[in-house]
């Protein structure tokens, strides 16, 4: 049985609304997250790698529903970050899915309260199930 992967972000996303092309989600950053005491002592920030894996769950959790696939992350496209996201922030995530060449591309806006937080462009395959 393979191991489950690595996170070093505690909170699961929650669907607010779907659309044909897209999703709303949001996460609240815990204030105990296990990577504030290093990032920065005395003055913590959500590391941008979290705010991708932020994104990267909510993907997940509002992927298009494709029959006996399973689906794969192939590739952070791009990433902006725009603006610090602090413990106990609401990080909002705009999503929109489009199909690009055999790949699925899922280009997404992270916000809290005082504005856009970051941009990520992530591309996905499917795989099928067994």
């Amino acid at each position: 049985m393979p191991a489950a992967p690595c996170s070093p972000v505690g909170a699961a996303p929650g669907v607010l609304d779907r659309a044909e092309d897209g999703a709303r989600t949001v996460v609240t950053v815990d204030v105990d997250e296990q990577v504030f005491p290093g990032h920065y002592p005395g003055f913590p920030i959500f590391p941008g790698v979290c705010i991708v894996e932020c994104v990267h769950r909510s993907a997940l959790a509002t992927a298009p529903a494709v029959a006996g696939a399973a689906w794969r992350l192939s590739a952070i496209e791009s990433t902006r970050f725009l603006s610090p996201v602090y413990p106990g922030d609401r990080l909002t995530t705009e999503l929109r899915w489009s199909r690009q060449a055999g790949s699925w591309r899922c280009t997404a806006t992270a916000s809290t309260e005082r504005g856009p937080a970051a941009h990520v462009r992530l591309r996905f395959e499917t795989e099928p199930t067994t």
